[in-house]
């Protein structure tokens, strides 16, 4: 105890003559300032170790290690590294990575700092400067649990956090993804989605993040609690990666950083858009990405740089392509804030910053490289730079998204989400007026600003920002670049706090009530609640209250717990109101283990076949199940896939189709051997049950045919597939091939927007309704009624089996447009005559594999073996051993020519470029290993241990 009292005493007398002396130089360089009235930030002072006293420590050597804080500058160490040790360069790899760099002294005072223990004593202690990361990375996921708790998401009630593309896509693609890692799965292709997709595309977009891996520890039915919690996860990781950030870029140890923190992990981006999960590491690792070009353009180390934005692109592309984007523009704002005059150095920062950012490409190309090939057969392919320029709103209007609890825009608008805190209105303003910070770091900072408005308001750059496209809904995704930015210069402001006079606060608080008065008046949307208003002046005058606090002098601790209180607060105010919608879990899953059940128990087995649920959840219950399929969700879309389900009379959209509207032919030619049903159904002629679990019903299709059959060279250019009615379109298909029909037109009546019927036998029965502007239509089936959405989309309506002398009406309650209808009767006959043909000459698989295809056919004559796989140039294709070229027939599926015989035919599939992108993988990682090894030779010959003199 004495020891640590002579300890304790010694430090603060050491402390003293420390702050004495970087006191009298601090008033020296601010008098020199003020004559030349700079306006630029203070210039920061060494320590000097001639101008303070040596000290003799006379206490054991076990208790020194407490005098050596991490902020200390150790004078006769630091002449000579200086004198040891030349200017680094890119190569210096061994101090970059480390998390507990040295902070240098001479820094502004912050929010903590400013009160020194001596007021509070002991009590000082309960709110530390190291905390402040903590509580950035705690307090957001505190606030979320909070929020799913009140919402009754599991476990704390039966709702999920499921909202839009996360409840059809992003689930079942998680269980697929884990299926695959569980079972042994093949990463490169599934069957289980969309009649068989290139898997790594698809995992390039949706699953890169290497977080996802883990679940492999998942349990089967907690897939949607690993993904609703591991979102919660990246959102406190958010916060205190740019509470990190704040603090290495200012060179601050200072508890304030978490405030920023917070608000960047509970932005209106992420109010709007967490539910994305696979966006979310991206914005976790900007802050990383952005101090590693710091460091770059400043002290040439490029390691930091190369890898967050390499572990970016890999885990999701398409986000980072924003990244990358912006990645420009901040090295341009960064030479001129670093003031490089000489054409040379600014070349080598130029060449380092393309050099690493190719690197950062290459270490990522083995999941990028097969993803830019797949994205070539997508809606994403096209590429339609707009013709004119125009803007979609004003910047006032952007600067009102700023207000708390203002509705997200996730839909087809352009309104950016770029709430970050109220206080930013008034923090900004003081940003502007404080003469410690650099007139060029404003007026740089300022430029990015006003870019990034222009960017969400201007149409030519808002389809640039986003990959050379409009975005299809969810807009401004770039806006988390402008909130960090933003966040950023409101720090710059508060580090400077205490120097900014009283008066000024005043102003901005003023000038920022006065905007939101204006806003009130003069903004009318309906995302702008009356309260948005009230709230935002309530926190804007707590804000000013606690920084009249602070610059009084009053208690740190309280101070400081006070404002993370109101901080907390507001964030959480804002997520809850404008975030954290819910669905039904028990729903989701409720018929999971019985459809799993019934379609486990049809394996193993080498006869190739698929399943669709008709009552389903998504169009991708096959990947949430488990089972091969044929219907499509996602944004890696075959567009030529999408394009042929619609002319069938498939309901299909830009990045979906399904097998809604399929008949029993499309069943047949697209191998559908099984359906799972949700009710018991009528003997339809084409099917027979098969077995049932749990209200769930297994049935057979009799004519489904094999994944591969012969057709005559002629059918293709025979087939009339431009025909405008669907129903003709498959009738065609018959007539071509010389069987009977399988639709048959039933009289009706039509009068204005309602169209009746009565069935004359028995049987399916289907309605195309051919006036695009009717959107919705609703069917009176006898006692039943059944609702039909997205009718534009041109896709045949199944009534289902009905009975003969039930009057059927349809009516368009949507709007006043007539209904052009027709009706059909499916015919059990036609579709048996098509097959009897078809079946004559297929496939019979003896082999069938995620990746490979084996089996055998005999073709009469020679022709097309028609293969109901998409075309994808990944596969290769063998003809008795022999390599041939395979043909995309339909413009959609893969064929091979085969002559008159018996053949051996066999697939493998292996996606285009992930060879290629494994080389330059494998090479960029090679490459940045040698440049480690290099760098820390390097280090070690020219960097002396450090000996710490206590005489």
């Amino acid at each position: 105890m004495e020891h640590d009292d002579e300890i304790e005493k010694i430090s603060k007398e050491l402390e003293d003559m420390l702050q004495m002396t970087s006191g009298e130089k601090e008033n020296t360089t601010g008098e020199k300032d003020l004559k030349e009235g700079n306006e630029e930030e203070r210039v920061e002072q060494e320590f000097d170790p001639a101008s303070t006293p040596r000290i003799r420590l006379d206490i054991p050597v076990d208790g020194m290690e407490e005098l050596f804080d991490e902020d200390m500058d150790y004078g006769e160490d630091l002449e000579q590294e200086k004198e040891t040790v030349p200017d680094q360069d890119f190569m210096d790899i061994s101090e970059e990575l480390e998390d507990d760099e040295e902070l240098e002294t001479g820094q502004p005072e912050s929010f903590i700092e400013r009160e020194s223990g001596k007021k509070e004593g002991k009590a000082a202690s309960l709110v530390r400067p190291s905390d402040g990361l903590l509580a950035a990375f705690f307090v957001p996921i505190v606030i979320m649990i909070i929020i799913f708790a009140q919402r009754g998401i599991f476990p704390f009630g039966e709702e999920s956090f499921l909202r839009t593309d996360m409840y059809h896509q992003y689930a079942p693609f998680f269980s697929e993804f884990r299926y695959k890692l569980t079972h042994g799965g093949s990463l490169l292709y599934s069957w289980d989605i969309g009649m068989g997709v290139n898997f790594a595309a698809l995992y390039a977009y949706y699953l890169a993040s290497p977080l996802n891996w883990l679940l492999v520890l998942c349990p089967k039915n907690y897939v949607i609690e690993f993904m609703t919690y591991m979102i919660v996860f990246k959102i406190g990781l958010s916060g205190l990666s740019f509470s990190w950030y704040l603090r290495r870029h200012n060179r601050t140890m200072d508890f304030g950083v978490a405030f920023f923190g917070i608000f960047y992990a509970l932005s209106g981006y992420m109010a709007a858009y967490s539910w994305n999960i696979m966006w979310l590491d991206c914005i976790l690792l900007f802050p990383l990405i952005m101090l590693g070009l710091e460091k770059l353009v400043k002290e040439k180390k490029c390691f930091l740089y190369c890898l967050t934005l390499g572990l970016s692109i890999l885990s999701n592309y398409y986000i980072s392509i924003m990244i990358c984007i912006f990645m420009v523009f901040y090295f341009i704002a960064l030479l001129i804030l670093e003031g490089l005059k000489s054409w040379k150095e600014i070349f080598i920062r130029g060449g380092l910053f393309a050099l690493f950012s190719l690197l950062a490409g290459g270490l990522s190309a083995v999941v990028l490289l097969p993803e830019i090939y797949a994205l070539q057969s997508t809606a994403s392919g096209d590429f339609n730079f707009p013709q004119t320029i125009s803007s979609y709103f004003s910047i006032f209007d952007m600067i009102a998204r700023h207000l708390p609890a203002v509705e997200p825009e996730i839909g087809l608008d352009h309104w950016p989400n770029i709430y970050c805190g109220v206080a930013v209105l008034m923090f900004f303003l003081l940003y502007l007026g404080c003469r410690q910070i650099r007139q060029k770091e404003k007026i740089v900072m300022c430029s990015l600003l006003l870019f990034f408005f222009a960017s969400f308001s201007v149409n030519t750059l808002n389809f640039i920002w986003h990959g050379f496209h409009y975005p299809n809904s969810l807009p401004c995704r770039q806006s988390f670049i402008y909130i960090f930015l933003m966040l950023f210069t409101c720090y710059q402001a508060y580090i400077h706090l205490h120097e900014i006079p009283w008066k000024h606060v005043v102003m901005a608080l003023f000038a920022s009530v006065t905007f939101v008065l204006m806003a009130q008046k003069l903004i009318t949307d309906e995302a702008y609640h009356f309260s948005v208003f009230y709230v935002a002046i309530l926190f804007l005058s707590i804000y000013a209250g606690l920084i009249n606090l602070y610059q009084k002098g009053n208690s740190r601790n309280v101070l400081v717990l006070l404002t993370l209180g109101v901080i907390s607060l507001e964030a959480a105010v804002n997520t809850t109101v404008t975030s954290v919608t819910t669905t039904s879990r028990t729903n989701y899953v409720k018929d999971n283990n019985a459809s799993s059940e019934l379609a486990d128990s049809l394996m193993p087995g080498t006869s190739f076949y698929r399943i669709e649920k008709v009552a389903r959840k998504t169009k991708n219950d096959g990947a949430w199940m488990n089972f091969p399929t044929v219907s499509l969700f996602s944004s890696t879309a075959n567009s030529d896939l999408t394009a042929f389900f619609k002319k069938l009379g498939c309901e299909s959209s830009t990045n979906a189709y399904s097998i809604t509207g399929s008949t029993p032919l499309v069943d047949s030619l697209f191998a559908v051997k099984y359906g799972l049903y949700s009710e018991e159904t009528e003997d339809d002629g084409v099917s027979v049950p098969v077995s049932s679990k749990d209200e769930m019903y297994l049935r057979e299709n009799t004519y489904a045919l094999s994944l591969g059959f012969m057709m005559p060279y002629d059918l293709e250019n025979n087939w009339q597939l431009e025909l405008t009615n669907p129903a003709e379109v498959q009738n065609d298909l018959s007539v071509v091939l010389g069987a009977s029909p399988v639709l048959s037109e039933v009289p009706s009546e039509i009068t204005g927007t309602s169209f009746t019927f009565t069935p004359e036998a028995d049987g399916d029965y289907y309605v195309f309704v051919s006036n695009k502007k009717v959107e919705k239509v609703n069917a009176q089936l006898g006692e039943r009624t059944k609702s039909f959405d997205n009718v534009s989309r041109g896709y045949l309506l199944e009534l289902g089996y009905l009975k003969s002398g039930e009057e059927i009406t349809l009516r368009n309650d949507d709007n006043a447009q007539d209904l052009v209808v027709a009706a059909y009767r499916f015919l059990p006959e036609g579709l048996e005559s098509v097959y009897n043909i078809l079946n004559r000459n297929s496939m019979n698989l003896t082999k069938w594999t995620d990746t490979q295809i084996q089996g055998t056919v005999t073709a009469d004559k020679a022709g097309l073996l028609f293969l109901s796989i998409p075309y994808d140039k990944g596969w290769t294709v063998r003809v008795d051993g022999k390599v041939v070229e395979p043909y995309k027939i339909f413009d959609t599926f893969l064929s091979v020519h085969v002559i008159a015989g018996t053949h051996d035919i066999s697939l493998e599939y292996m996606p285009q470029g992930l060879k290629t992108g494994g080389i330059i993988t494998a090479g960029s990682v090679v490459f940045l290993l040698i440049l480690a090894g290099v760098s820390a030779g390097k280090g070690k010959k020219r960097r002396p241990m450090r000996v710490h003199s206590t005489g």
